[in-house]
């Protein structure tokens, strides 16, 4: 990112920071968990699904799957249908019983605290691992971005990139890091309760007055 681009885009995402806090003062994850290994399960179940459809998934499985062990010794077609609801259930139940495996074998049953040990996980990349570390272990390690944050990224021009990747990167440029953790959270709120990914009353929306440009951009 070349410098002036730098400096105007650090000027923007400050504003809209700010009146992200205005308007989401208290923006928490809204996926249900008891500990840290449910809360990845989760996570992985919320890829191409909402959270509202994952909570309805999670409430009958984590009865069913009260522990470690028991996802140790589930079935894998019996998974696969006790998830089925969230979509892509094949590789999602593959990845989460992986995980499992693996956590029991390297590293004592229990979620690992690094961004590094996380990555080694089935089906954790970047956006699982910065979720569960930070919600998990208030362990900050990078920007969640998931689809509302890129949306947000490209609406605002944050970023010359759709990669999520790259997207990380700028923003962990853009905002101090005391921010990171809880950006994200604003901006998925701002995208479920105010700025759908359709055409909706701009002059509703707080941010538009920081960018307009943004008005007649929905799905970008």
């Amino acid at each position: 990112m070349k410098p002036a681009k730098l400096k105007e885009r650090k000027v923007r995402i400050q504003k809209l920071n700010r009146a992200l806090k205005k308007l989401f003062p208290v923006a928490v994850i809204e996926l249900n968990f008891s500990n840290p290994w449910e809360l990845m399960v989760a996570v992985q179940l919320s890829a191409q699904s909402t959270d509202k459809g994952v909570n309805k998934i999670t409430e009958k499985l984590f009865k069913k799957y009260k522990t470690l062990d028991a996802y140790l010794k589930a079935d894998p077609r019996e998974f696969e249908q006790d998830i089925f609801a969230s979509g892509f259930y094949r590789n999602k139940a593959k990845n989460i019983l992986g995980a499992a495996r693996m956590l029991k074998a390297e590293f004592g049953g229990k979620l690992p605290k690094t961004i590094e040990e996380m990555l080694r996980l089935p089906g954790v990349a970047r956006k699982t691992a910065t979720v569960v570390l930070k919600e998990a272990h208030g362990v900050v390690a990078g920007v969640t971005v998931d689809t509302h944050v890129i949306r947000f990224v490209q609406r605002y021009d944050l970023s010359d990139y759709k990669d999520p990747v790259r997207i990380e990167r700028d923003l962990m440029e853009l905002l101090p890091k005391k921010e990171w953790g809880t950006f994200t959270h604003r901006v998925i709120h701002y995208g479920r309760y105010v700025a759908p990914a359709r055409k909706y009353d701009t002059t509703l929306d707080p941010l538009i007055k920081i960018y307009p440009p943004a008005a007649s951009r929905f799905r970008t």
